[in-house]
């Protein structure tokens, strides 16, 4: 379907998911142009060249448009953003600030655009803004994307566990940490870093789950990650613990456990969920805690 061109740096990951996208189904477009990173960072490609910071030209062109990526198809009435970006300006400074940031944001996109001429990448409709995503390749929605993909495949009775296994592990690959970092004060986008933290903790647990009889050693890591990120996540802990009696070493396993354990007490007060305990003493039993 897509003959993409993506960003150098990132090219294995985004022609991946692309070839993926297309085994499920998914539709994807034929001519990306824009690919925008907001996992771990904000960077944006135009084809295969990175905008550079300069290139927007001040800091309130990069704020809108990040603002513009977060309300993802939807699109704003002026003031409203205004009032969501730079409350502390009244309306005749915050129309003028937004018509520069505007025309910043096109400049920086489309540098060789002729004049008088549309868009192609923010568009209005009346007084409302907001990102075609027609040429835009998201790392977020791509996620999101593959994540639904494998998910369904896993519904199905005779569904291609290898394929989605393949999209879980390219969804985690594109979450390189938290989304907008450089916003995470910023109260519009708050609600979407978190929303989106929990899928890739539910992914990695997941994926770390399937990988058990795979590659044990790679369950280790997701889990590790999972509670680096969330110490209290349960379930992670019951993966480690599969992972390490994968891997022969039940000591190790009846370790997570009481670091299970010890975490929970400091952070809730609380005990282990019975299914934990019970995973516990099957560990310490020697029974096939790995048998499907």
């Amino acid at each position: 379907m897509s003959a993409l061109q993506p960003p150098k740096t990132e090219s294995t990951t985004y022609t991946l998911a692309a070839r993926l996208l297309v085994q499920t189904g998914t539709p994807v477009s034929d001519h990306i142009e824009l690919y925008v990173q907001t996992l771990g960072g904000f960077r944006v490609w135009r084809h295969d060249e990175e905008i550079a910071t300069t290139a927007w030209g001040r800091e309130k062109a990069i704020h809108l448009f990040q603002f513009f990526i977060t309300m993802r198809r939807q699109y704003v009435h002026k003031e409203q953003i205004m009032d969501r970006l730079w409350p502390e300006l009244d309306l005749d400074k915050g129309d003028r600030d937004f018509k520069v940031a505007l025309n910043s944001i096109n400049k920086a996109l489309e540098p060789e655009r002729e004049p008088r001429t549309d868009p192609r990448f923010v568009k209005r409709y009346g007084l409302a803004y907001g990102i075609d995503f027609e040429h835009v390749w998201l790392d977020t929605e791509v996620m999101e994307q593959l994540i639904a993909a494998a998910n369904q495949i896993m519904l199905e009775k005779q569904g291609n566990v290898e394929l989605a296994i393949a999209c879980y592990d390219a969804a985690v690959k594109l979450y390189h940490g938290d989304y907008l970092p450089e916003r995470r004060y910023e109260d519009w986008t708050s609600a979407e870093r978190e929303r989106l933290q929990l899928l890739a903790l539910n992914t990695m647990t997941t994926l770390a789950d399937l990988l058990l009889r795979r590659t044990p050693l790679e369950s280790v890591r997701l889990a590790q990650r999972v509670l680096a990120v969330d110490p209290v996540w349960e379930d992670a802990y019951r993966v480690l613990m599969r992972a390490f009696v994968a891997q022969n070493n039940r000591p190790k396993a009846l370790h997570v456990y009481e670091r299970c354990v010890a975490v929970l007490d400091e952070e809730f007060g609380v005990e282990p969920l019975p299914e934990t305990t019970t995973l516990y003493e099957q560990i310490h039993q020697g029974v096939d805690v790995l048998a499907e």
